[in-house]
C-alpha cells in the first residue's frame, strides 16, 4: 500500500530521551573498528537517538521497516555531541513522492539537549519499497 501522502508536514512525538555516556559513544566507535579515547562523539552518533525517532514515525504510520531502504542521511551540528548530553529527536516528514511504485520519504529531524537547544538537524532520504508485482 502507497504511503498516504497527507503525512507530508506531520511532526512525531520526540522517542524517549537518549543519555550519551563514554560507554555508548565507545560502543558506536568500535562497532566502526575504531578506538574511542574520550572527547566528543563522531559527528555520525545522532543516528543512534534518531533511528528511535523514526521507528516512532514507522510505527504510527504502520510502515513496515522491512520494506525500508535508507537512501540518505544527513547532520548538520551546531556543537558536537558530548558524554552527558540528553538528546531528545523530534521527526518531521518533509517531502513525499513516487518513482516506480516505491515511496520516497525525505524526513527532517531536530535533535536537542535537555534545555532544549538544537545540538544539530538531521535529514534523511526513505524509500519504502513498493510492493511486488
Amino acid at each position: 500500500m502507497p504511503v498516504d501522502p497527507a503525512i507530508v508536514g506531520r511532526s512525531y512525538p520526540p522517542a524517549a530521551p537518549h543519555e550519551v555516556t563514554a560507554e555508548s559513544v565507545r560502543a558506536f566507535v568500535e562497532a566502526t573498528g575504531a578506538s574511542y579515547d574520550g572527547g566528543p562523539a563522531p559527528a555520525t552518533y545522532p543516528i543512534v537517538p534518531a533511528f528511535a525517532a523514526m521507528m516512532t514515525f514507522l510505527e504510527a504510520e504502520a510502515l513496515d521497516l522491512s520494506r525500508i531502504v535508507h537512501g540518505a542521511q544527513e547532520f548538520r551540528h551546531e556543537r558536537p555531541v558530548v558524554p552527558g548530553d540528553v538528546l531528545s529527536v523530534a521527526l518531521t516528514v518533509a517531502t513525499l513522492r513516487s518513482i516506480g511504485g516505491n515511496d520516497i520519504v525525505g524526513t527532517t529531524s531536530e535533535v536537542t539537549d535537555a534545555d532544549g537547544a538544537l545540538v544539530c538537524t538531521g535529514t534523511a532520504t526513505l524509500v519504502h519499497r513498493g510492493e511486488a508485482s
